[in-house]
């Protein structure tokens, strides 16, 4: 296979030297670059009308640049395919989840407080030691926290969308979560957005959950209902990554009640572009010589 065209977003730095490959830069806003495009790197940020820009321009893959692809229709027009970023992002967001919970467990909001006033505050702290986290969602993300969590000799309790036993022992399912959410120290919510995770943490879910405890969102903004946020924040240590709306307006509510807002940055390491640049190659490589696609979440690859 030859003279294959590659159209990048300007948010990534991809390198096909490979001979046979003609490689345009996309900003995916303006009209296409080229009428016919093999394989389309979209931006970071996946927006519903991705599939709509690549639909007229013969586009074997549309790549996406995140793990989420809860906007991209379930129906997509020719024989098209659509690609999320899995092994991307999953170990920085875990690194960040990992930042956020320590962060609340450590109480390190009370220590930079002390510190700015130049006072010498003592305090115990819950810690991550003998607690019990509640993991919702064990996808590659979550299999990413569940392990960084491990040599903390924590309790970690895994929700998914159905019960089973793996190799690691019982998983439950969101039907468990109001007789396990009450024996929480820590939640993490790390599922997918779609119908049935749509404002999952919602006020039933946040009540059910023990003062003190933390929760920490790394999902996506509409698996929470963010008046049940504001209205359980004084009680709970509520850590966020994701929010909704997104980005969080000036003046918003949120801003004060959680303990901490991230700005949906979980991926954003160093290792993104090395780590999105090696999915690429191999994918542009799987189409010259005729393999199947990797991380394919749309549309039916066949052969």
């Amino acid at each position: 296979m030859s003279n294959v065209t590659v159209a990048i977003s300007p948010d990534w730095t991809i390198d096909l030297d490979i001979p046979g490959i003609t490689v345009l830069e996309w900003d995916f806003k303006s009209p296409p670059p080229a009428d016919h495009i093999d394989i389309a790197v979209a931006p970071h940020a996946t927006t519903p009308d991705l599939v709509e820009r690549v639909a007229d321009t013969g586009t074997k893959l549309l790549q996406l640049g995140s793990i989420g692809y809860d906007s991209i229709p379930k129906e997509l027009p020719g024989d098209l395919l659509v690609a999320n970023a899995a092994t991307v992002h999953e170990t920085a967001t875990a690194e960040h989840t990992m930042a956020m919970l320590l962060y609340a467990a450590r109480e390190v909001d009370r220590s930079l407080a002390s510190q700015s006033e130049k006072t010498w505050d003592q305090f115990d702290t819950l810690g991550l030691a003998d607690t019990t986290i509640v993991l919702v969602g064990i996808g590659g993300v979550g299999t990413a926290i569940a392990q960084r969590l491990a040599p903390f000799e924590t309790n970690v309790i895994r929700v998914a969308s159905r019960r089973r036993e793996d190799m690691y022992g019982q998983v439950y399912d969101m039907n468990d979560l109001p007789e396990l959410l009450p024996k929480a120290d820590s939640v993490i919510v790390v599922v997918p957005h779609n119908e049935q995770t749509d404002k999952l943490v919602d006020d039933a879910f946040l009540s059910a959950m023990p003062d003190g405890s933390i929760l920490v969102n790394v999902a996506r903004g509409k698996v929470a209902d963010t008046d049940a946020l504001i209205k359980h924040a004084d009680r709970l240590r509520i850590t966020l990554d994701v929010t909704d709306p997104e980005p969080l307006p000036d003046g918003h509510p949120l801003w004060d009640k959680a303990l901490l807002i991230t700005s949906h940055v979980g991926g954003n390491t160093q290792a993104m572009l090395p780590r999105m640049n090696r999915l690429v190659r191999r994918q542009v490589g799987n189409y010259l010589t005729s393999q199947p696609f990797v991380n394919v979440v749309r549309g039916n690859q066949h052969g």
